[in-house]
């Protein structure tokens, strides 16, 4: 080997590693139940396969404040570092998930409905639940008043209308976790982890962190409107390909372009300018949800075009991006872009 290739090699280890001390993934679950629907539910045994797992393997599970604010500090992580969350505060996340991860001593985050929990719903945790999971280390935090998709206008409604009602519906279920919990904290789980260009605009704007639930690993570069989350429910759950989420990687991109989530754009597309040494290209891959592999050019060395070969559904859709990292063999760098396809 020359001079010039070990040092090029050795440069992007070093570097690699260095991106990779800044990075972290989210787990979001719904059920932890064996009796309800399978797409959104992983049974107790399930979820503590998925603890011992964590534990086993060394991972850091950190609340999911302290992963969000050293991010957008630029701060190293630890190698490793996982936060988990819940969406929609279920029951049973109190009667079967809570003991379980009080076992391990894991904090967590649940992203509750308020409004569905003032009307007594039979479903979800009640405001005293929710406050006692709280005293023991759990976040509340913010799914909106009754998780109706965030993004969609009412029969006539104009985008100053929508923006005052998506605005108040966002501020006022912030008001409620604070009033009964008294937490505060700005992040907010997008319901059906549907969201576009105007909405990660109001969230930005109010000055809150937003969540999907498209997949992928956090990093210091990532867009603090649109965090991606594991899902780790249903076909997800399964531990092997679960194992090789949680030791993916951010990709460090330098500019993404697309016109926007929500789009009647069909089959839609974008590109993504990158910025960083640890993968090739030529193993860089997109699969299109329920279609296969999607169509890549490159525009230059560190920018790239994904469209999908054919239309997409209407509803929601994914273009999923993967590499393999130079530095660590066997780990993934993940990017997933989320579709709304409407007519």
């Amino acid at each position: 080997m020359t001079f010039k290739k070990m040092f090029h090699l050795v440069f992007a280890v070093l570097l690699g590693l260095s991106l990779r001390a800044h990075g972290a993934v989210i787990l979001q679950y719904h059920h932890v139940s064996e009796s309800l629907p399978a797409v959104t539910s992983v049974s107790s045994e399930t979820f503590t396969e998925h603890m011992q797992y964590l534990k086993d393997n060394n991972f850091n599970v950190i609340p999911l404040d302290e992963l969000i604010t050293s991010l957008q500090a630029g701060q190293p992580l630890t190698d490793k570092t996982v936060a988990i969350t819940f969406d929609d505060g279920y029951k049973n996340n109190y009667e079967e998930a809570a003991p379980i991860l009080e076992k391990f001593d894991y904090p967590y985050t649940i992203f509750v409905n308020p409004e569905l929990i003032d009307e007594g719903k039979s479903y979800v945790m009640t405001w005293q639940q929710l406050k006692e999971l709280s005293k023991k280390g759990a976040l509340i935090s913010n799914h909106t008043q009754v998780h109706n998709y965030l993004h969609r206008k009412q029969p006539g409604e104009t985008e100053e209308v929508w923006l005052a009602r998506t605005k108040e519906d966002i501020l006022s279920a912030q008001q409620r976790i604070k009033e009964e919990i008294g937490h505060d904290y700005k992040y907010l789980a997008y319901p059906y982890g549907e969201f576009n260009n105007s909405l990660q605009q109001l969230v930005k704007s109010l000055g809150f962190v937003g969540i999907g639930q498209h997949s992928g690993a956090v990093g210091i570069h990532s867009d603090f409107t649109r965090l991606p989350r594991f899902p780790a429910s249903g076909f997800y759950s399964k531990l092997d390909t679960l194992a090789t989420k949680l030791d993916s990687q951010a990709f460090t991109i330098k500019q993404l372009s697309y016109s926007d989530s929500v789009t009647d754009e069909n089959p839609p597309s974008l590109s993504i300018q990158f910025d960083m040494q640890d993968f090739h290209k030529s193993q860089f891959a997109c699969y299109v949800s329920g279609i296969g592999q999607a169509d890549l050019t490159w525009l230059s060395k560190d920018t790239v075009k994904i469209t999908s070969p054919e239309k997409l559904k209407k509803g929601r859709s994914r273009f999923n991006c993967t590499a393999p990292s130079i530095a660590k063999k066997g780990s993934y760098y993940w990017f997933s872009q989320p579709w709304v396809i409407v007519p």
